[in-house]
């Protein structure tokens, strides 16, 4: 089964229709009891039952939701956050074994903060400000378009594939092929064997709670860490710079270059300009911070 074809009804309720609106709308699905979770869980594993999946997706949105909500500060769409965090949410319903003993929620925690996880580092490397309005909402939206068609586990696309994708996104084709070739060469995957006759994957040691927790706690720590560096670097900005930083990459609703140029009374590309240079000193800024006080990487790249 492919992550697009787990939940209809979870791909209409898109955040990108409005946040409010969806997060109003996924508290109407009920929670599942632990038994009834496992009849689900055991008929989409036995018989692929599209409805069972439907229901153990939808039940769980909240939790994406709620998770998405601690990746606020890395300045990305919330919407695009809670959509990559259901791509991982649908590919956990996918995998689950409900015989292993332990609820859904614990497993799929943890597909849910690799997807978005993984999303949040392509955005910081893969998109650079130069990169073009198109571009950019082929990267922001491959991913999840790749699960809608059932073509999220595959490396290269086929021609009708990204036919359909450069359609929809109202891009080239070649920059669909291109765009999905970085991506893919990025993606860390979930299904690599270990073990020492490589018999298990990556993904059965995602359901240890006493580790997950200390994960989940570790995680929390660096972030906190990673949004003090950035607070801090942001006072290296003047205000002009700090405004346009902010409305450009930090808020949930993004300015355009025309609505800031008309602010400041400016051209769009000195717009872009200041944001390219605030940017680079922010990234410097946190880069010296973080060596200073020990801690790895810094800007994120």
């Amino acid at each position: 089964m492919a992550a697009g074809n787990t939940s209809s009804r979870a791909v209409a309720l898109s955040p990108e229709q409005g946040l409010s609106r969806y997060l109003s709308e996924i508290r109407k699905f009920p929670m599942l009891e632990k038994g009834e979770e496992f009849l689900l869980a055991k008929s989409w594993q036995q018989d692929e039952n599209p409805e069972a999946a439907e229901k153990m997706v939808t039940s769980h949105l909240r939790l994406v939701a709620k998770i998405a909500m601690g990746y606020r500060g890395y300045g990305l769409p919330m919407a695009e956050v809670i959509s990559e965090g259901n791509v991982g949410l649908m590919q956990a319903v996918k995998k689950f074994d409900p015989d292993k003993g332990f609820r859904l929620a614990t497993y799929a925690m943890w597909w849910i903060r690799a997807a978005i996880q993984e999303y949040i580092l392509r955005s910081w490397s893969l998109v650079k400000l130069g990169t073009t309005a198109a571009q950019k909402k082929l990267f922001f939206n491959l991913r999840r378009i790749k699960g809608e068609i059932a073509a999220l586990e595959e490396g290269d696309l086929k021609p009708d594939q990204v036919a359909e994708i450069a359609t929809r996104l109202n891009v080239s084709e070649k920059d669909v092929i291109s765009m999905n070739g970085r991506m893919s060469a990025s993606d860390a995957s979930l299904n690599v064997p270990m073990g020492k006759d490589g018999d298990m994957e990556w993904q059965d040691w995602l359901a240890d709670e006493e580790q997950g927790h200390a994960a989940e706690f570790a995680d929390r720590q660096q972030f906190d860490a990673r949004m003090e560096l950035l607070t801090a670097a942001m006072e290296d900005l003047n205000e002009r710079e700090k405004h346009i930083l902010t409305e450009r990459r930090l808020s949930d609703e993004p300015k355009t270059l025309e609505e800031l140029s008309q602010v400041y009374n400016v051209s769009r590309e000195r717009i872009r300009q200041i944001e390219v240079r605030a940017f680079e000193k922010l990234q410097k800024a946190m880069q010296r911070m973080a060596k200073e006080e020990g801690l790895p990487g810094g800007a994120p790249a």
